[in-house]
């Protein structure tokens, strides 16, 4: 039966509201998947998104990555092939809530996929790997991720369809209108490739020790060529992108974990506290505390565990 777009995307907003019924981010029976909700707008904020999908179903979301604006709302979908930090804004009241549903990508289930896609395409799609793309939503992925809202309310559901359809939504995002582009950056290849693999070895070891020189011959590249190609990547140096990576982290910390600003700065590789504070200011505009305090609710993680009562009374 054909359902129309404006009757899927008020499904999807009861679903993501069922779901997701406090400010926040939710996770959900599936891992890797996360519902996003704001009850209230937001202004410019520094974030850090890990390579992913982001589709929103109400409400408005624009992010800024130099001088570069990429809105998604219900008609435009963001993907990020690398993780980045940049900055967002986020349009939102108590009375239409940002409701959005962000799928990791993972790039060891969905490495055939990619290799598929290319393969069966008609003629080669030569496309600049992109780091960071907004496109229109079309109606087949608005379809694909309605089925996934729907199997999140069932455990048996999402345990047995969920993983289906996650990759059948990876499927149409490789396959839209900026799939080439995606593609292109999440094969890995070229120059590109050799940076992603590095903003991976940055991200899985970012409290240790990372030195730029070290860096660049890990990814096979003198220094200076090492820096034109990171900026082209991700906007930035490679000290002011670790710098940014730990400081994401340790304001996580804060939020999620409570940690304090002294043990958050430790866990994530700074050895002075004074320096972190400096730092942390410069890039959130607050000190530690207060930006922990302002952004606990719209950065808080709640658990799929205390939606599962609420899912199955509806």
């Amino acid at each position: 039966m054909y359902v129309s777009a404006p009757d899927q995307q008020a499904e999807m907003i009861r679903l993501i509201k069922q779901l997701a019924p406090l400010e926040g981010h939710t996770s959900t029976l599936l891992d890797g998947v996360r519902l996003m909700r704001a009850n209230q707008p937001l202004g410019r904020t520094p974030v850090l998104y890990e390579p992913s999908i982001v589709i929103v179903c109400q409400g408005s979301k624009r992010g800024y990555l130099n001088d570069k604006v990429y809105r998604y709302d219900a008609q435009h979908y963001l993907v990020l092939s690398v993780p980045l930090p940049f900055s967002t804004e986020t349009h939102a009241s108590p009375e239409e809530p940002m409701l959005a549903i962000s799928v990791r990508l993972d790039m060891t289930a969905i490495a055939d996929l990619i290799i598929e896609v290319d393969q069966q395409a008609s003629s080669p799609i030569m496309s600049e790997p992109l780091g960071i793309v907004s496109t229109p939503l079309d109606s087949a992925l608005s379809d694909t991720a309605l089925r996934l809202l729907k199997v999140l309310i069932s455990p048996i559901e999402a345990k047995i369809l969920g993983p289906g359809i996650v990759r059948e939504l990876c499927f149409r995002v490789l396959k839209g209108g900026q799939g080439g582009a995606i593609r292109a950056a999440l094969a890995s290849h070229g120059s590109f490739g050799r940076i992603a693999r590095t903003l991976k070895r940055i991200h899985d070891d970012y409290s240790q020790t990372l030195d730029v020189g070290s860096l660049a011959r890990e990814a096979g590249m003198g220094i200076p060529t090492f820096h034109a190609h990171f900026k082209v990547v991700t906007g930035t140096s490679p000290i002011q992108y670790i710098k940014s990576v730990r400081l994401h982290q340790a304001r996580l910390l804060m939020i999620r974990d409570n940690l304090t600003a002294a043990a958050a700065a430790a866990r994530v590789g700074y050895e002075s506290p004074s320096q972190f504070n400096r730092e942390f200011k410069r890039t959130f505009g607050r000190s530690p505390g207060e930006e922990a305090r302002e952004m606990k609710t719209a950065f808080a993680l709640l658990p799929a565990a205390q939606l599962a009562g609420i899912a199955s009374t509806h």
